[in-house]
């Protein structure tokens, strides 16, 4: 089966099926699984330093000679407030005390954007994976050209129409249509703006009509049956992430997999209360208590969670974790990668037939 639009062979790839980076999930070991099986494998390094970037796509070259995908993180650097966090603090107390931990004093801005992030740009153009996307905006114009000079393609999420565009106006190639059925966090340029929460059919065929690039439809695919939807809707191919947390290749640990295949996968909720930034994860008792607060900015707020399921899990408890999942969750299956791969290829032919 050859992939349904040029640009999927122009990158080498024998499906029109992307695995979603997932930073903090995806691994090498599952990247390369998924390019060797004739996918396109991805590794998301918006929360790791240049030195653990560099290590993770080498391991990811070490296992494959496929085409493999790089994320980064594009958001504007945190505006710091002082009396927010204090607030947010405040507002966790409760949580931080029944885990027996002591409250935070200040917090953090734990992940640097690829925008202020040189090093991270010069691994990037040092080992030239085949694509670098990007997540919650664009970066400059001039990184753009030097990643092209260097013979990268280059894809970024939109939300909207108007990310859209600016992504067609800024030389990308591709666009990934990320629909509000997604899980993990909404690759919104500016999280203040009014979101319209488009569904991932209504976005693909907008972006379809609107825009001359090759969409990748994203958001509560999960199966061969979803992946022939979006192209039936004029998608180049398809984006799927929860469908690949229980893969063993996934760094996923057992608390997270047990969630996701529970009568809790089908309860997920869009909250900024785990990290400052719109994500859907499934709902646990800190999205459920930060409901009633106004978290502080990503990745600040990040910070506050990540201390509080720390000190939590050290006891077993795990309902302060940040388990992202879709609205497609309940239909997740425990396979290998590659047999996941495979199980989607045979779908995606009996859903054409």
């Amino acid at each position: 089966m050859q992939p349904y639009h040029p640009f999927l062979s122009q990158l080498g790839l024998e499906y029109p099926i992307v695995q979603a980076p997932m930073a903090g999930v995806g691994t090498p070991r599952l990247a390369a699984a998924v390019s060797n099986a004739g996918a396109l494998g991805s590794l998301g390094i918006g929360a790791s330093t240049a030195a653990q970037a560099r290590a993770m796509i080498e391991e990811t070259r070490a296992l494959t000679d496929k085409p493999i995908n790089v994320n980064v993180f594009c958001h504007a650097p945190a505006r710091r407030d002082a009396a927010l966090e204090a607030a947010w603090l405040s507002h966790l107390a409760p949580l931080f005390a029944d885990t027996g931990a002591a409250l935070p004093s200040s917090l953090d801005e734990i992940y640097r954007t690829f925008n202020d992030d040189e090093e991270s740009f010069r691994v990037l153009l040092d080992l030239r994976p085949e694509i670098v996307s990007f997540h919650f905006g664009l970066p400059s114009g001039e990184r753009l050209a030097a990643l092209r000079a260097a013979g990268i393609h280059t894809m970024a999420t939109a939300t909207n129409l108007h990310e859209a565009l600016l992504i067609e106006k800024a030389g990308l190639d591709a666009i990934v249509a990320q629909g509000i059925e997604a899980g993990g966090h909404r690759g919104m340029f500016d999280p203040d703006v009014r979101d319209e929460r488009l569904s991932m059919a209504v976005l693909v065929r907008l972006l379809v009509k609107r825009t001359g690039l090759p969409v990748i439809a994203a958001g509560g695919i999960m199966d061969g049956a979803g992946i022939k939807a979006a192209l039936d809707l004029g998608a180049a191919g398809a984006q799927l992430g929860t469908a690949f947390i229980l893969s063993p290749e996934s760094s996923a640990n057992e608390a997270y997999r047990a969630n996701l295949q529970s009568e809790r996968a089908a309860v997920t909720a869009l909250t900024a209360a785990v990290s400052g930034r719109p994500a859907r994860g499934i709902v646990n008792r800190l999205i459920a208590h930060g409901a009633s607060g106004t978290p502080a900015a990503y990745p600040v707020a990040y910070d506050a969670a990540k201390q509080l399921h720390a000190a939590a899990s050290k006891a077993g408890d795990h309902e302060y974790a940040a388990h992202w999942a879709g609205q497609g969750a309940p239909l997740a299956r425990a396979l290998p990668a590659a047999e996941l791969v495979e199980t989607l290829v045979r779908e995606l032919h009996a859903s054409s037939t």
